[in-house]
């Protein structure tokens, strides 16, 4: 599998002509970037240092997807009027509530005589950055697809820039499959750099300790991938934290988890107590995968002192994780997890592939979408 990206250089060019982090397609307002804007142009036309790609399948993001079906209350078609309303009005697709996208796959239409991604028309790609900030056009009313899933047939073009990243999808593995694991790719990347600087740490201060790690929402996607990337990192102990028996026995069967703990990650305490008990102590790190509002104390109160905790989660409230750690005077190191780390494709894919475990959630969340 090719990942691609574009070179990492400021743009020195006229605003409006080839900005390599897209700053021509900005509609409104001006002088912001892509992401933050409320508006791009999602025109087929490319400039020399982009790429048109032909649209087959968008994945939403989880904390979107549940934001969109509890506000329309299930209603499918709802959800998907809406979908269609927030890309034609802004030129991509960010749930305004969340302010989060998801990310797609496709095929290279045109690519532009000066783009760096070295890609190649007809090539089939997955893009590892989100649709916050890609340019879409959906061209088919999105018929194809009931409002029920995370993951949405579509017909259209997007638009990727010079400093886009994209990856060449594997040959064997179903497009489906891929688009899943490569949209939470980052979570199980960072998890595994942060574990293994604890164990380091450790082995340079002559600590002999074991590292133990929390997942919170572990049977789910980025959940399994970071337990999964834990326990190959170093870590000695693991536990994965979900709400309901269900996803307790599937994660029980995966086998990622030396300890699986039923708990609601809204309850501070609750959670605290659960991962405590379940560890022994407060964890080394925990890693926050729901896509759940008010996650965050819970998350600092099960952390050690001197621990770490790495939010991945859209829903996240990044003023209540300051200031509740704060108030906790807990001394945790707190990251945010951009989704981006050197090499998250080919780890998450790998992954997949050598863990059964991983690869059986991963196929029975999609069979049940």
């Amino acid at each position: 599998m090719r990942v691609l990206r574009g070179a990492s250089g400021g743009w020195t060019g006229e605003v409006g002509v080839t900005s390599p982090v897209g700053l021509h397609r900005v509609v409104e307002p001006a002088g912001v970037l892509p992401q933050a804007a409320w508006r791009l142009d999602a025109s087929a036309r490319i400039a020399p240092n982009e790429v048109r790609i032909r649209v087959e399948r968008l994945n939403l993001d989880a904390a979107s997807f549940r934001q969109l079906w509890q506000k329309h209350g299930g209603d499918g078609g709802k959800v998907r009027a809406e979908v269609l309303e927030i890309v034609a009005t802004r030129g991509k697709m960010q749930n305004p509530v969340t302010g989060s996208g998801g990310m797609l796959i496709g095929t290279v239409e045109e690519a532009g005589r000066r783009s760096p991604l070295g890609l190649r028309v007809g090539d089939r790609v997955a893009t590892l950055v989100s649709l916050t900030l890609t340019p879409l056009t959906i061209t088919d009313g999105l018929a194809r697809w009931d409002g029920r899933s995370e993951q949405v047939p579509c017909d259209g073009w997007a638009i990727l820039f010079a400093r886009s990243i994209a990856a060449v999808l594997p040959a064997d593995l179903h497009p489906e499959l891929s688009l899943a694991v490569l949209d939470v790719c980052g979570a199980p990347a960072l998890t595994a750099r942060v574990v293994a600087d604890q164990v380091a740490r450790r082995e340079r201060a002559g600590d002999p300790g074991p590292v133990s790690v929390a997942v919170i929402g572990g049977a789910g996607k980025s959940g399994s991938l970071s337990l999964a990337a834990a326990r190959r990192a170093g870590a000695a102990r693991t536990v994965g934290v979900v709400p309901v028996v269900a996803e307790r026995d599937a994660l029980t069967a995966a086998g990622l988890a030396d300890v699986v703990a039923l708990a609601d990650a809204r309850d501070p305490v609750g959670l605290s107590t659960a991962v405590t008990s379940a560890l022994g102590a407060p964890a080394d790190v925990t890693v926050v995968c729901v896509d759940v509002p008010g996650c965050e104390h819970g998350a600092v109160l099960a952390t050690a002192d001197g621990g770490t905790v790495i939010f991945f989660s859209m829903a996240t409230s990044f003023a209540a994780a300051a200031l509740g750690a704060e108030g906790l005077a807990a001394d945790v190191t707190m990251l945010v997890g951009n989704g981006y780390v050197p090499g998250h494709a080919e780890l998450a894919l790998g992954l997949l592939r050598s863990e059964p475990g991983v690869r059986g959630l991963f196929e029975a969340r999609l069979a049940a979408d």
